[in-house]
């Protein structure tokens, strides 16, 4: 099947907050449930460089380099092959009303177009040079930004790690209008990470996500990191069986 969207997503800067599954559960799509890391569920704040953008092969004039910044939550579901573990996002912040508008209007994936910018400072990290990542949207008439600052060189994710866990996603799924659910894989390779020495969250949590996450998203998070993406390729999406359902079982074995 030849993929909908490629691209390179880049220097992807991720914030890991532990989140009460009851705060998450409204917001799961049907035919999937939360997909946990030892017990703990998880939202993170994303914040990435969404380069050479082609949709059906071609470039949108305008529309190819970007920043994106979300907020997303991880699920599993069962299918024919076995678990597959996918992420649901909360809101994705674009700086492109057309980005915006026919993700909403085609997908109705919950993206807002809002003034966006960056600071990516990473020459000589990939030696092991110290790096700044920072992603910023204007809203409520104020700047808000998630930032970090890299030490050493980029590694791979150890198996069964939380690094593994939160990078190694290769679904995602989409809550849609009449209750049902749609589901598409997103191919990449695997990606490594640097570690991170300090970081920053600065944004209206209750304006932003809701007064829900406000308890959550705010202090140090339970673990950060850059990672170094990669070329991506996104697959038409398809929609999950009426039927699917999702019976009682333990924690699935991590797919590496």
């Amino acid at each position: 099947m030849r993929p909908f969207l490629t691209a390179s997503w880049r220097y992807l800067l991720m914030l890991n907050y532990e989140v009460a599954p009851e705060v998450l559960r409204p917001l799961v799509p049907r035919g999937t449930e939360l997909d946990t890391w030892q017990g703990r569920t998880y939202a993170s704040m994303v914040g990435f460089r969404f380069l050479e953008t082609r949709v059906r092969g071609l470039p949108v004039p305008f529309h190819q380099n970007f920043d994106e910044v979300n907020l997303r939550f991880y699920v599993r579901h069962l299918a024919s092959d076995g678990w597959r573990r996918g992420v649901v996002f909360v809101k994705e912040i674009v700086p492109r009303q057309a980005i915006a508008t026919v993700a909403r209007v085609l997908y109705n994936e919950p993206y807002v177009a809002l003034p966006m910018r960056h600071v990516v400072e990473m020459d000589g990290a990939e030696s092991g040079a110290a790096g700044r990542v920072e992603y910023a949207w204007k809203a409520g008439g104020r700047w808000q930004h998630l930032s970090a600052t890299t030490r050493g060189a980029p590694v791979a994710s150890e198996p069964g790690s939380e690094a593994e866990f939160i990078t190694e996603h290769y679904w995602g799924y989409t809550a849609q209008r009449d209750g049902g659910c749609a589901e598409y894989r997103v191919e990449h390779p695997r990606w490594s990470v640097w570690s991170v020495d300090a970081s920053q969250l600065e944004v209206d949590v209750e304006g932003m996500y809701g007064k829900q996450f406000v308890p959550f998203l705010h202090g140090k998070p339970s673990s950060a990191f850059v990672a170094d993406g990669s070329a991506v390729a996104v697959y038409p999406g398809a929609r999950l069986s009426p039927e699917t359902h999702v019976p009682p079982a333990p924690d699935a074995p991590r797919a590496a």
